[in-house]
């Protein structure tokens, strides 16, 4: 199939972004890396009036360490994440992540913004930034404000991204101790969508936040780490299974089962560290 018709913008500032939201409103839709978007309108899942061209705003670009917090410009893409040695010292859950989002070609377009703006219950970074206790910067032509991972996805496809709003940039605060990360996604082939996967990350106080992706409508931060009983008391009684096309009901909650004690045995714990 092909895309039905569409107008195409791309803008040149941030100023021009919010004055197209604001002339075109719902028939407008951002393109960034467009790994998602393009195969939906392909398939005419999706049918934008006006696609908003923003992968080439370098505002939305970079990633920059700051005082308290890793900063990622939404523009980011798989690959740059991948490579950058801020990511290696200061969030290396993601590098553990990122060699598991489909392939490399993708991984090159594909951007950080844009995973978390779909909301895609199986994608890997909104559940690695939900472990990472990130916080999204959300810009309009009003001002800006700062949603909490646990806030920001609403459920499969729907975010708190309000009419008018683009996510510009992800805040990943930095530890006060070491932490210790790891992660794990089970998937029928390499490169296919996660039947069911977990991103664990712990620090030398004790605490930890233990996330569940691609089993319900959003990435689940099951309460209890790192105690391996308690997490999986928490997936009995916090968490919604939801199926899809690649596992039911009952076999994502064996998988979430598994994957909380491979991530949460001691032996597993021991070495993380």
């Amino acid at each position: 199939m092909r895309a039905a018709p569409f107008a195409y913008l791309r803008p040149n500032s941030l100023e021009e972004v919010f004055a197209a939201l604001a002339q075109f409103g719902d028939e407008a839709q951002l393109l960034a890396g467009g790994q998602s978007l393009m195969p939906a309108m392909a398939l005419r899942m999706a049918r934008p009036g006006v696609l908003v061209d923003i992968s080439r705003l370098g505002e939305l670009r970079g990633i920059a360490l700051e005082a308290d917090a890793l900063v990622f410009g939404a523009g980011t893409t798989y690959s740059q994440a991948l490579r950058s040695p801020l990511v290696a010292e200061h969030a290396p859950l993601l590098a553990l992540a990122i060699p598991h989002i489909a392939h490399e070609a993708v991984r090159s377009r594909g951007t950080l913004g844009g995973s978390l703006a779909n909301a895609d219950p199986a994608s890997e970074m909104p559940a690695c930034m939900l472990a990472l206790g990130a916080q999204v910067v959300l810009r309009s032509a009003e001002g800006e404000r700062a949603v909490p991972m646990e806030e920001f996805a609403l459920g499969t496809y729907t975010t708190a991204i309000e009419p008018g709003e683009i996510l510009a940039a992800i805040r990943v605060p930095l530890p006060e101790t070491a932490r210790r990360t790891r992660f794990r996604e089970i998937a029928r082939r390499s490169g296919d969508y996660a039947m069911a996967g977990a991103a664990l990350v712990s620090d030398e106080a004790g605490e930890a936040r233990f996330v569940l992706f691609a089993v319900s409508d959003r990435p689940i931060l099951v309460s209890g780490a790192p105690n391996l009983d308690a997490v999986l008391a928490g997936i009995d009684t916090e968490v919604e299974f939801f199926p899809d096309n690649h596992a039911g009901i009952a076999t994502k909650r064996h998988l979430a089962g598994v994957l909380a004690r491979d991530l949460l045995s001691r032996s597993a714990l021991k070495e993380a560290a």
